[in-house]
């Protein structure tokens, strides 16, 4: 039996090297680039007791409860729905856009038919994304999604992903489609948590297990190469059995192809004393210069004396990834469009060259994988992991 090498700890990283090391009883050697665990989920308490999620806001929300489970078991979870608001001409409107937010838009005297239309166009759908309001042959339904789609997705989404909408894969503008209802839950998911004490603890305790070792402040691509006439990687000069890379896969070839584009975060946090900073939690600013949204990590803090007499919001600023710079040097979110996903595709025929390798997670798949979505897939790949570890025997 050989090395096993794990690279990130994130969730598909922690995830799948606890489950090799527990399920397969293999020893596994993780590889954290960073001086800390959890990828871009870590949090770190600042000396208020303010609870920060140090690479921006993520809330667990699921349909599936058996991931709420899992997840109880490496740290006490808390039920909590998100709730945003977003700022539109001078005032704050619900987010999700919902039939709230075309009462606030449109004005009640108008919005009563435009309601009746709504209701009777989607009959049966809980959400709908923006397209497919532009897309109704119903006009008053297509100048209403007309008048979101400039005020708020056209000029979020220039920000967030330097492009314009047009540009970017259609999928990226259906994760926060409009609610067919008054409901003010951001998203329309079963079972909606939060860990008490941060994300962080799940880490750790996903990691701490006898047969893992774990290094932080390496940078994997420093040692890994690769074998192309027996078709394998090898880890620093040593052969191994699985390697399983979950960062940025163009960084693992050397840029062979070109640069996948990642958006990273710009984020500058403001303290005041005040007991409350934002009307709600989160606050998207979608007409705002160069920042996106905000958020007050007070408000969503378990435990936490809401008097407090301080606060702080973290306001994020989006920015093309450059590992050279030292403000956008993490990738965040994959940039899918037409001519990244090709470009992808040539890595990935890359990778598939070689017999030991196994790729998971958002950057190594360059997938918007939400939080539950991740954790689902690690589960599946676990599964084709598992079978060739036992072939292996």
């Amino acid at each position: 039996m050989g090395r096993i090498i794990v690279v990130g700890t994130g969730f598909s990283g922690s995830i799948l090297a606890r489950k090799i090391a527990e399920e397969c009883n293999r020893q596994v050697e993780v590889v954290e680039k960073r001086p800390h665990i959890g990828g871009n989920m870590y949090d770190e308490y600042d000396k208020y007791g303010i609870l920060v999620q140090k690479y921006g806001p993520h809330f667990l929300n699921t349909n599936k409860y058996w991931i709420i489970e899992y997840l109880s078991q490496y740290a006490e979870l808390f039920p909590h729905d998100t709730h945003l608001l977003s700022f539109i001409d001078g005032e704050y409107v619900q987010l999700p856009f919902n039939f709230r937010t075309l009462q606030q838009l449109a004005g009640p005297k108008r919005s009563e038919t435009l309601l009746a239309k709504l209701r009777a166009a989607f009959r049966g759908r809980d959400r709908v994304p923006i397209l497919e309001l532009l897309e109704s042959g119903e006009e008053d339904i297509r100048e209403y999604g007309s008048l979101l789609f400039e005020k708020a997705y056209r000029t979020y989404t220039a920000k967030q992903w330097g492009l314009q909408p047009e540009e970017i894969d259609r999928s990226v503008l259906d994760r926060v489609p409009m609610a067919m209802s008054f409901d003010a839950r951001y998203l329309n998911k079963d079972f909606q948590y939060l860990p008490k004490k941060g994300y962080t603890e799940i880490f750790r305790n996903l990691l701490d297990h006898e047969n893992i070792t774990l290094r932080l402040n390496t940078d994997a691509l420093a040692h890994i190469r690769f074998d192309d006439e027996a078709h394998l990687i090898t880890y620093d000069g040593e052969s191994v059995e699985l390697l399983i890379f979950t960062g940025p896969i163009d960084e693992l070839f050397g840029l062979k192809y070109g640069r996948l584009p990642y958006r990273s975060l710009d984020i500058r946090y403001t303290y005041e004393n005040k007991k409350s900073i934002l009307p709600e939690e989160i606050v998207s600013y979608p007409q705002a210069p160069g920042y996106t949204r905000s958020t007050e990590y007070k408000k969503f803090t378990f435990g936490l004396d809401k008097d407090l007499p301080v606060s702080m919001i973290a306001t994020e600023y989006p920015v093309a990834y450059d590992p050279a710079d030292e403000k956008a040097n993490i990738p965040y979110y994959p940039v899918l469009t037409e001519d990244s996903q090709k470009r992808y595709q040539q890595y990935l025929a890359e990778a598939e060259r070689y017999g030991n390798i196994v790729l998971c997670g958002r950057l190594a798949e360059f997938k918007y994988y939400n939080m539950d979505v991740c954790i689902e897939h690690a589960f599946e790949k676990f599964k084709t992991i598992q079978k060739r570890l036992e072939n292996n025997k």
